[in-house]
């Protein structure tokens, strides 16, 4: 039987048990039903359109005073948070299905004339509703099942019509449940389940309200508890477990000066955190939204199952008049509309395509809805940035070439004691190669000046000295350059690295290479997705000729574009989109913006510029490209469960037609197999999809 999920479009009326509502919210109560609550946010979704979004918000308002109320235009669903106390939230009971189980037991113990006058009333829903959406000229499902139970009626075959009822009933609780049991399961790990906190005020610990913190607080936290905020430690040393935002298995480090996200815990230590973001704006939260909200993205697999299905019922029609016709026997013609393929596919699909999600989400990959997961599992071409994505974004120094006789050390602890004074990636990089060497300086050098863009001028020891780039050094300052120093110069640029220079006295004492780090695994990586079938292996940056080509090169990666800007990446998707390619695009900045949107599926790091994940459609939270191979491994396996749960359902649907068909059924018969073959197939599709000890390497 279809897959009846609470929906405003399909307006649905559902009977429910609320507890502790209080005066107000009843009205809104019948029409809502709780999606999600936790302290500080609650979010309603619609069962069907009930009344004008000023008198809920009107109604909300009075019942919760002080809270943020938004009702989203495109769903109908409700937000309130701010001012929504663990209490308030415990108050509304999630709407649920109800179990007719219970019912159908209590009901052998009834008269028999009562249980089939119930099932009487229980049928009258579905028959009010096929007959509106006959009369929008619709034929689906719906009508099929109201047709069914009118046959019923008008053969007065009151025990198939009870029976036909109770598995009605039966497949929308269990819909319903393991729906609920998949979103749950997913968000589970990320929702904060925090009461109090604690704070420090003017040197005092006091403990308030989770609802109540706000940004800039001093949050203390403690070994074995949940941070509730992003922020910076300001105090402290400790060990934190950041596996549910992150997948990493063992904690990290984080000191004074780290950045800390909700929904990590703190293993080992006590730490003073700076809250920088609070309530719903946490990154935790951001991820929450993105899960409740990717619902609505449907896969084209299931969007085609779901044609499938309304297609198929005009010929679930034709055969049951044929049979009456060829038999004149009602009780046939009703078993063959009782066994349609469609449940599984519009109950199936969408349970399968949250368990990868959520499978996904657990292992540091967020896919925003099954349309993307679709794109992952078939795209042939990934197109890689450069700076954040194949590399790590932060710069070391790999070598420093001393000219003039000079030493190699000193080189060095002189262009680190200028960085030093305006810390920037490339500057950091040298102060921290100094520190590793321990090199220690004395400031003997006078004020400095930075010039933006350029670099850096001084004087030390009388002499005027400089440190920045070839066209600061080389051209503004017109420092000379032997031909000894330009082939070391043009043989280092070669090899892809970034230069810094150095001048002291109007000569070239020496240069700094700078390297941004490739990632450890990502010649390993890309081999793997040559391997599972991807056809071109494209980096795209703005950087230059030599340095893309060292990249490119080491990375292991088929192509290369280099001096790209922002727009040409994006004409570079769109050509390869014409050429029949499935392009996959990762980035990570706001340059990667316009690329990340063009391509079929956008690809995001975590460490990333926020405009960047939220335009894409997955986001790496791990920080690992590894989950590329991951993604697709849990997509593809999601699909392949999708297929293999429709030929189930074809199979077996066909064997209760054919009983049907042959009057080995009746009509009551029928409806229990094919339900529980419905609900056998439904709950399959909430089952893992990998293994635990899966390798993405392999």
């Amino acid at each position: 039987m279809p897959a009846r999920h609470p929906d405003a479009s399909r307006g649905r009326l559902v009977k429910v048990v609320y507890k502790n509502t209080r005066p107000g919210l009843q009205d809104i109560m019948r029409c809502y039903y709780v999606a999600h609550s936790v302290p500080g946010r609650l979010r309603l979704r619609p069962l069907r359109v009930c009344m004008a979004d000023s008198a809920i918000t009107d109604a909300l308002s009075t019942a919760f005073p002080g809270a943020d109320i938004r009702i989203a235009a495109r769903t109908g669903s409700v937000l309130i948070t701010q001012a929504v106390s663990a209490a308030q939230a415990r108050s509304l009971a999630p709407v649920r299905a109800r179990n007719p189980v219970p019912g159908k037991i209590r009901s052998f113990f009834y008269p028999r004339a009562f249980v089939f006058a119930v099932a009487v009333l229980r049928s009258v829903p579905y028959i009010l509703k096929a007959i509106g959406t006959l009369l929008r000229l619709r034929l689906n499902l719906e009508v099929l099942d109201g047709a069914v139970l009118l046959v019923c009626l008008l053969q007065r075959d009151f025990r198939s019509l009870s029976s036909i009822t109770f598995f009605f009933a039966l497949g929308e609780f269990l819909a319903d449940w393991t729906r609920k049991k998949s979103r749950a399961s997913l968000t589970e790990s990320l929702s904060l389940k925090i009461d109090k906190v604690w704070i420090r005020k003017d040197g005092i610990d006091i403990q308030i309200p989770f609802a109540n913190i706000q940004t800039g607080d001093h949050v203390i936290v403690r070994a074995g508890s949940a941070l509730p905020i992003d922020g910076t430690v300001l105090e402290g040393d400790g060990m934190i477990n950041q596996a549910s935002m992150t997948g990493e298995p063992l904690p990290v480090h984080r000191k004074a000066g780290s950045s800390v996200y909700a929904g990590t815990v703190l293993e080992e230590g006590e730490l003073v955190v700076a809250a920088t973001r609070v309530g719903g704006n946490t990154r935790v939260k951001a991820i929450l939204r993105a899960i409740e909200e990717s619902e609505s993205v449907k896969a084209s697999v299931q969007a085609r199952y779901e044609r499938i299905a309304d297609a198929i019922v005009p010929y679930n029609f034709l055969l049951s008049g044929i049979v009456y016709a060829a038999t004149g026997d009602p009780t046939r013609a009703g078993s063959v509309l009782l066994v349609d393929y469609s449940c599984a596919i519009r109950l199936a699909t969408p349970l399968n395509i949250f368990t990868a999600m959520r499978e996904a989400a657990g292992c540091g990959v967020l896919i925003k809805g099954g349309k993307f997961m679709e794109a992952v599992a078939q795209a042939d071409v990934f197109v890689f940035d450069k700076t954040g994505t194949l590399t790590k974004a932060s710069p070391v120094v790999v070598d420093v070439i001393p000219f003039g006789g000079r030493k190699r050390t000193s080189v060095l602890r002189l262009a680190a004691c200028l960085e030093e004074h305006f810390p920037h990636p490339v500057g950091l990089a040298v102060v921290r190669a100094s520190d590793a060497e321990d090199l220690k300086h004395r400031e003997e050098h006078t004020s400095v000046e930075f010039i933006v863009a350029h670099g850096i001028a001084s004087n030390w020891h009388g002499q005027r000295v400089l440190i920045g780039s070839e066209h600061f050094i080389l051209e503004d300052e017109s420092i000379p350059v032997t031909p000894a120093q330009q082939k070391t110069i043009k043989e280092e640029a070669q090899k892809g690295r970034s230069l810094l220079y150095l001048a002291i006295g109007g000569e070239l004492a020496g240069i700094i290479l700078i390297e941004d780090e490739l990632r450890d695994n990502a010649p390993a990586i890309m081999q793997a997705l040559r391997n599972d079938g991807v056809k071109r292996l494209i980096m795209l940056t703005g950087d230059g000729e030599h340095t893309a080509a060292a990249i490119a090169a080491r990375a292991g990666v088929d192509e290369y574009r280099a001096h790209m800007l922002p727009g040409e990446k994006s004409d570079f998707i769109n050509s390869l989109k014409k050429q029949g390619y499935k392009v996959a695009m990762i980035g990570d900045g706001v340059n990667d913006s316009p690329a990340l949107s063009a391509a079929h599926v956008g690809i995001a790091m975590n460490e990333g510029a926020d405009m960047a994940k939220e335009i894409a459609d997955v986001v790496l939270v791990s920080g690992d490209i590894a989950g590329l191979l991951l993604a697709r491994r849990i997509s593809r396996a999601a699909l392949r469960r999708i297929s293999v749960g429709f030929g189930t359902s074809l199979f077996w649907n066909s064997i209760f037609l054919t009983g049907g068909l042959l009057g080995l059924l009746t009509p009551g018969v029928s409806a229990f197999l094919h339900n529980a073959t419905t609900a056998a197939i439904a709950v399959s599709s909430v089952r893992p999809l990998l293994p635990e000890d899966t390798d993405m390497m392999k």
